[in-house]
């Protein structure tokens, strides 16, 4: 698919002999790898590969988007995306400025997936499974593993024109034991930026997720009510990401009036020690690019400074529409669909507080980590952590069932009394919104402790 400069001034020449307030034309080009397991069988083994593009055309503030997998006649694909918008658009177009930016990001993964044989990526799983069955007590299991590489043209009415290189890679590997009607499960997730070494050497936490589903099944209940928790770094990065990195896109602040009263920059969420940013020019991670989909260049935007409410996510379009200035988190996750906001790699920053002062001023509370899943409406949460121990006297006791954390997010930030001096970044898992799933994300923290949290068994 690539030609290099070439194609580039082609197609800049093609995109100025059509009339719109904007056009963009992206071509795709992309293999993947998907490997399924369910319980002892290999459920689903494949390789794909897939060609396409997509033209978006803005006309009097309406959008028209043309998706393709035959690149050829790119002229009328332009056309009918430009038709489209003139019958949707009735107001002026807007879309905040970005310098034109011509380019070529070629990406050097170490051990890139795209280049591991098919055969040895199913060797390393199959080890995996035989380990999670020679477990006692193990009912089930489920392996799933994905990996993709992309090959990326853009190029817009205004001049730019941008190859780029994107590798992912994601892997999720769930234990369930039994005994009797009691079913218990524990879930390891990995991912990375298209490296499969991160992938590799995980036996001994496979080990240890199948052992801790069974543990899992004689373990205590806890005791309904409001804790002292502690979150260890992967809940705590998904608390950032599910309870408050969706509230900071621009896109579901600018349609919700509720949402724009209580999003309102310069306003307090937390103490000084809280710092909550969102960014893909943090490197080597999957959330990290060097350009968004619409071609501005990578940021790191703080979401939340010292407390305060300082930034939010931005597209060209929303932030034109808010005055504010775009932050490059206009993505999609194929060329069958449009660019929308999304977060990219959102972390809490560390603090100062030790794990073990942190422990230590608790006289009964409770440990969470990992997690499971959850549901998040407007500012309320309700999260499953994948493991919780009881706290007694600054020390991690014993092993509980499974517990929920429920609350208000704008709460549960004031309630954040200590931060950690450590850093952990969970890279399993995807992101979904507006039917684009899944979508390669990272989130991080320290780390937190809460107050006056709400824990349900």
């Amino acid at each position: 698919m690539y030609k290099g400069e070439a194609l580039g001034d082609q197609m800049r020449e093609v995109l100025k002999k059509y009339h719109a307030d904007y056009i963009e034309v992206r071509l795709e080009e992309s293999e993947a790898t998907h490997i399924q397991y369910r319980g002892r069988e290999l459920e689903n083994l494949s390789k794909s590969q897939s060609l396409g593009g997509n033209v978006r055309a803005q006309v009097r503030g309406g959008w028209g988007f043309v998706s393709f997998n035959n690149v050829n006649g790119m002229g009328d694909k332009i056309e009918l995306a430009i038709r489209q918008a003139g019958l949707v658009g009735k107001e002026i177009s807007r879309l905040a400025p970005a310098e034109p930016v011509v380019d070529i990001v070629r990406v050097m993964t170490k051990k890139n997936a795209a280049t591991v044989p098919v055969v040895e990526k199913k060797l390393l799983l199959d080890e995996y499974n035989e380990i999670i069955w020679s477990t006692p007590q193990i009912q089930t299991s489920s392996i799933t593993y994905r990996d993709s590489s992309k090959k990326v043209i853009f190029a817009n009415s205004e001049g730019s024109y941008i190859e780029q290189d994107k590798s992912d890679l994601a892997l999720r590997i769930t234990a369930i034991a039994r005994e009797g009607e009691e079913v218990q499960q524990a879930g390891l997730s990995v991912g990375s930026n298209g490296n499969f070494a991160q992938i590799e050497g995980l036996h001994q936490q496979v080990k240890e997720t199948a052992r801790l589903a069974v543990e899992m099944l004689s373990a205590p209940e806890v005791e309904g009510g409001e804790y002292t928790v502690v979150l260890d770094p992967v809940l705590a990065g998904v608390f950032a990401h599910e309870a408050f990195g969706h509230l900071s896109e621009s896109d579901f602040v600018y349609e919700n009036e509720q949402l724009r009263e209580i999003m309102v920059l310069g306003r307090r969420f937390g103490g000084k020690h809280l710092n909550i940013v969102d960014g893909a020019a943090i490197p080597d991670l999957r959330g990290s690019y060097k350009y968004d989909d619409e071609g501005v260049p990578a940021t790191k935007t703080y979401l939340i400074q010292e407390g305060v409410l300082v930034g939010r996510l931005h597209s060209r379009e929303t932030a034109a529409k808010m005055k504010e200035t775009p932050t490059s988190n206009a993505r999609a996750i194929g060329y069958r669909y449009p660019p929308i906001v999304r977060m990219t790699n959102t972390l809490i920053e560390p603090g100062s507080v030790s794990f073990e002062e942190m422990m230590g001023e608790i006289k009964t509370g409770i440990y969470v980590k990992n997690w499971y899943g959850g549901t998040t409406s407007m500012e309320m949460f309700t999260f499953s952590a994948g493991e919780a121990y009881m706290i007694r006297h600054g020390r991690i006791a014993e092993l509980l069932r499974p517990v929920v954390l429920t609350g208000n997010v704008f709460a549960t930030l004031e309630n954040i009394d200590a931060i950690g001096n450590d850093l952990g970044i969970n890279q399993g898992g995807g992101c979904g919104k507006g039917g684009q799933y899944p979508l390669p994300v990272s989130n991080g923290s320290p780390h937190l402790r809460i107050r006056h949290c709400l824990v349900g068994g």
